[in-house]
């Protein structure tokens, strides 16, 4: 199995406030690993280092450890930015389009990066709703305002938003949150078909998601790694007390 990303002895700091310990993991690639826990335990901390988002947080750092993405540290000094998060998408907790049109939304990466051809832009706009399982329900209005879709269906077409520029890595910061349970369920089970795809780590609070999407398991508490390992493992057969009291809903 080919590992995508290396977490190595990571320590990671707002200011003073050290909020990661030496977490070290490797997450493979075309499967999905769920990062869980209790609120403020680190995970979405964690999942932000891996396109260095954090990096926008002025007094965030990394103060210790490595992050290897196939193999490259992604902190080197001489890494593009632009580029390292072209490879790894992101996906929010609130879904944010843009007030754009569902069309403008998908294409605006492109956009950006200087590809105006329409022919491609069309291509690239239908593939990615394809691949969102988005496509037949908005192929007639795509020049439309993106607010006038559902909150299932915004996320949905941030996930296309996310692999238009195809990504090796998609990031999902509790991507089902705000959803019903039907648009959670639809989520899912794109999921199924994106990790065909792509490598995805997804952070969540619900046990029956992790359990049902992910593969791989990690289990957070107060910036530490407790446990990682194949997702039914991690529910049925868990290593540490601290992890059994939390997927059984003993604590947390």
């Amino acid at each position: 199995m080919h590992t995508a990303i290396q977490i190595k002895n990571l320590r990671f700091a707002y200011g003073a406030k050290q909020v990661l310990h030496d977490v070290s993991l490797d997450i493979p690639a075309r499967q999905v690993t769920a990062f869980i826990g209790p609120s403020g335990c680190g995970k979405s901390t964690l999942l932000r280092c891996i396109n260095r988002i954090n990096d926008r947080i002025p007094s965030a750092k990394i103060t210790d450890g490595s992050i290897l993405v196939h193999d490259i540290d992604i902190n080197r000094s001489d890494i593009d930015l632009q580029e390292l998060r072209r490879q790894i998408g992101m996906v929010f907790q609130k879904y944010n389009p843009f007030a754009k049109s569902i069309y403008e939304n998908v294409a605006f990466s492109l956009r950006v990066a200087g590809k105006n051809k329409r022919a491609e832009l069309d291509e690239v706009v239908e593939n990615a709703l394809r691949g969102a399982a988005l496509w037949d329900e908005v192929k007639d209005r795509l020049h439309t305002s993106a607010f006038g879709l559902s909150g299932g269906q915004q996320q949905r077409l941030c996930i296309a938003r996310a692999i238009a520029n195809q990504p090796e890595i998609l990031l999902m910061d509790e991507p089902c949150a705000a959803l019903d349970p039907l648009a959670t369920l639809k989520i899912e089970e794109l999921l199924m078909e994106l990790k065909k795809k792509y490598t995805i780590v997804i952070v969540t609070h619900n046990m029956a998601q992790a359990t049902r999407c992910s593969d791989k398991t990690a289990f957070m508490y107060l910036g530490n790694l407790v446990e990682y390992g194949d997702t039914m493992q991690i529910f049925e057969k868990p290593r540490e007390k601290q992890t059994e009291a939390y997927v059984t809903g003993t604590f947390g």
